[in-house]
């Protein structure tokens, strides 16, 4: 089977490439701008969290 053959068969196949990049530009350009307009403090704050072990202590602990 030639999938050349099958490809040209499918009507408007030209257009799914094209979807396809628009689709994952937009994703890489939203997350980007997300990234420059993000509040700094909440990142910092979501970077650290994993190694931070007072905020382990704070849920287990809420006084």
């Amino acid at each position: 089977m030639i999938y050349k053959e099958v490809l040209q068969g499918i009507q408007n196949v030209a257009i799914w490439p094209v979807i396809s990049f628009v689709i994952f530009f937009s994703f890489f350009v939203v997350l980007l701008w997300w990234a420059f307009t993000a509040d700094r403090k909440y990142i910092s704050e979501m970077s650290g969290l994993p190694l931070d072990d007072q905020s382990l202590e704070q849920k287990s602990n809420p006084s």
